[in-house]
């Protein structure tokens, strides 16, 4: 099963405050034991919504958007792509993540769709 491993935004990912040398390192390791395990494919931090733009699709029309977007605890400030056995497996490695911020944060897990979920 593949996942997305999203990392929401707090109020420091916001306004751009770096992670400490600490917290680098332990994130470092972790992802290494991601990568050694196989479940690692892909991830990476984002820098702010206000240094991102978005585009509004509404019919033939195309608006572009300039950051900062809202509301903070929705936007994503990093993610990882697993490649996992189930979703158990996935919560119990998030389960041994590092706090990725300085301050109490959420991460969400999400499976991608499988070829076999849009057979008719």
């Amino acid at each position: 099963m593949k996942c997305m491993v999203i990392v929401k935004a707090s109020k420091d990912s916001e306004k751009g405050v770096m992670p400490s040398a600490e917290l680098l390192a332990a994130m470092g390791q972790y992802n290494e034991e991601l990568i050694k395990a196989g479940i690692m494919k892909d991830g990476g931090g984002l820098k702010p919504t206000s240094r991102g733009k978005r585009v509004r699709f509404s019919g033939t029309q195309r608006t572009v958007l300039e950051g900062p977007f809202g509301p903070t605890e929705e936007q994503i400030a990093g993610y990882w792509l697993w490649e996992v056995r189930s979703m158990d497996e996935a919560v119990e490695w998030l389960k041994r993540c590092p706090n990725p911020m300085i301050e109490d944060s959420d991460i969400e897990i999400r499976p991608e769709f499988e070829a076999a979920d849009f057979v008719l």
